[in-house]
């Protein structure tokens, strides 16, 4: 059960990475030149609130030194970059464990 949690989590993370990419591909058609717009502008223009939100509580938790050094940097790479390689990773936590059959091993 869990392990089809992680897998729908990482198709979802995916799919949103496919729209950013999407999105950067529209973006550099029109302008002539590659665009790869930031997480954290795109997240500033889709939901502005709740970026004042989380730098508050990472602040309140972690310190500001955390929100300046590890947060704005992850903000700084492009958006599907970052939910490609989360989709990545949860897919990894939820994939199935290949059965291995030695030689030693019998088959069920």
């Amino acid at each position: 059960m869990i392990r089809f949690l992680f897998r729908f989590l990482s198709m979802i993370v995916l799919a949103i990475a496919v729209i950013l990419a999407v999105l950067d591909a529209t973006r550099s058609i029109a302008a002539g030149a590659l665009v790869a717009t930031p997480l954290g502008e795109s997240w500033l223009a889709a939901l502005p609130k709740s970026l004042e939100a989380m730098q508050s509580t990472i602040e309140r938790t972690f310190g500001q030194s955390a929100w300046d050094f590890v947060v704005l940097y992850v903000l700084t790479w492009p958006g599907f970059v970052v939910f490609g390689l989360l989709a990545l990773l949860l897919y990894v936590i939820g994939r199935r464990r290949e059965r291995r059959i030695g030689p030693f091993v019998a088959e069920a």
